[in-house]
């Protein structure tokens, strides 16, 4: 594994506190995580489970929305993604949404139950200017509602990073998506070291970090393994760990992939329970594609934050409906959103 893995520095603000007996470890083996992955896995569950009982005793699932603010058009080759400019997916570039647009939005998750609302765009990188500005201002007018907000553009500058903290910027979302091994079969045009870099200028800055995967792109299991590992060896846990199954899309390279079994997703989740004890573990993109026990089983392994994506946001839209239903079949409560951050 690369040095730049290894290094990651900042302070560690938000997280959860740690119980009694709960270890929270900088430095896993991939031989240790392999162990725990492959455990029988209504065992492993159980571990996941009961680590994930002492950490959020309150057993609530936080309830996220993701809004894509400027889509299409860009130009990294990420091979899993619609929206880069190089493959035939339909995807149409557009220009960055108006700030007022994104706060209805935001204004219409909350109503919906979301506690924190997720800006992204297909950017590789954030350029200062009045694109920048725009963002600065969303992400003001989402805290002013009184939700967590977070953001995705792609790489940032100390500047950014910092101005971006100024504006009230809860957390920022860079995933490393895959090994550092698998990673270059997946992307070319940014390095792994380019997204540690960024991970730190965010740390830095003191806005939390939203940092995780996607399983389903042909990686090995020691490559999955590898991913956690790497988030679980920075010198401070992300706060936030969104683990994703690659939902295919028709003329990306990875448009041909088997759906990610459900075993493989809660095996993942329970994983990075055990090595992330006290983050916040999100079930992200795949979830429609799963039935209500597996989305029930990925929250029994320590899942305990679910995203709506921007569609879900209209009203009467089915999917939140059944979202609804499930949580209060299940008696699963949602976060209610705090004031204080």
């Amino acid at each position: 594994m690369s040095d730049t893995a290894e290094s990651f520095h900042g302070h560690a603000h938000h997280a959860a506190p740690t119980p009694e007996g709960v270890m929270v470890r900088h430095d896993w083996s991939l031989a240790e995580v392999k162990a725990l992955y492959q455990l029988p896995l209504l065992d492993l569950v159980h571990k996941a489970q009961t680590v994930h009982r002492q950490v959020f005793v309150e057993n609530k699932v936080q309830l996220c929305s993701l809004l894509s603010i400027k889509t299409g058009g860009c130009p990294e080759d990420c091979a899993y993604c619609p929206q880069a400019a190089r493959y035939k997916t339909g995807v149409k570039a557009e220009k960055l949404m108006a700030v007022p647009e994104v706060l209805a939005a935001a204004s219409q998750a909350r109503k919906a139950g979301a506690t924190r609302f997720c800006m992204g765009a297909a950017w590789r990188e954030v350029k200062d200017g009045p694109q920048f500005d725009s963002v600065l201002e969303m992400v003001k007018g989402v805290r002013a509602l009184g939700m967590e907000a977070c953001a995705t553009l792609g790489m940032l500058s100390d500047s950014q990073a910092k101005r971006l903290r100024e504006a009230g910027l809860s957390a920022y979302n860079h995933n490393l998506d895959t090994s550092p091994e698998h990673y270059g079969d997946i992307i070319s045009t940014r390095t792994y070291d380019d997204r540690m870099k960024t991970l730190n200028r965010v740390r830095d800055a003191g806005i939390s970090v939203c940092c995780g995967g996607i399983i389903g792109m042909g990686e090995s299991v020691d490559d999955r393994c590898n991913l956690l590992r790497t988030l679980a060896n920075q010198e401070v846990h992300p706060e936030s760990v969104p683990i994703n199954a690659l939902v295919p899309v028709e003329g990306t390279p990875l448009a041909d992939q088997h759906r990610v079994e459900t075993v493989d997703m809660v095996r993942t989740i329970a994983t990075a329970r055990l090595l992330m004890p006290q983050a916040m573990v999100r079930l992200s993109a795949g979830r429609m594609q799963m039935n209500e026990e597996a989305q029930l089983l990925c929250m029994l392994a320590g899942a305990n934050s679910l995203f709506f994506g921007e569609k879900l946001l209209t009203t009467g839209n089915p999917e939140y409906t059944q979202d609804m239903a499930l949580l209060e079949k299940a008696g699963i409560r949602p976060l209610e959103p705090r004031q204080d951050r």
